[in-house]
């Protein structure tokens, strides 16, 4: 008896180990790793933003800095009367990384959308809500406000900051 006491708690205790826990997908982070990724996203951010400006820097054309944290080539465009949810847009726009290397091939094209009722890159549907019809912008854009950490799982990877060239049809 002595003996199968003696096993049962040595393989109680072997059974015992400290395995590290990990939140389920789509579970609940610690305040540690919001903190964390937190600080990743404003260093990512700030690191982009001055590679973005000295690549200006490099450029004849002038691009203005917005409030939403995106460059564009029209000076005053976010102070523009702002069209209102419900209102329809057509648009299309080509992506290109800071190489000026095409992204695709086909612009992404969209007609007839209804702000409030479509999903884009954060950056574009901001920039719709000021663009004139007819008109064509050029936006520079942190990661962050196109496709984030986790890119577009095509063509895009992450972290990956683009030149947006948009325009209203």
């Amino acid at each position: 008896m002595k003996k199968i006491l003696f096993i049962s708690v040595l393989s109680l205790l072997g059974c015992n180990r400290s395995a590290q826990v990990h939140p389920p997908v789509g579970g609940v982070l610690s305040k540690k790793d919001l903190d964390v990724s937190k600080d990743r996203m404003k260093n990512l951010n700030s690191i982009e933003r001055n590679q973005i400006q000295q690549w200006i820097g490099m450029q004849s054309v002038k691009f203005y800095p917005t409030q939403l944290n995106y460059w564009v080539t029209a000076e005053g465009f976010d102070t523009r009367e702002r069209r209102q949810d419900n209102t329809f847009i057509s648009y299309s726009y080509d992506l290109y990384d800071f190489d000026d290397t095409k992204i695709y091939d086909e612009p992404i094209t969209r007609r007839d959308a209804k702000f409030g009722h479509f999903d884009e890159l954060k950056a574009v549907e901001n920039a719709l809500r000021f663009i004139h019809d007819g008109e064509e912008v050029t936006l520079l854009v942190p990661s962050a406000l196109a496709y984030g950490t986790y890119g577009d799982e095509k063509k895009i990877d992450n972290d990956i900051p683009l030149i947006i060239k948009l325009k209203a049809l």
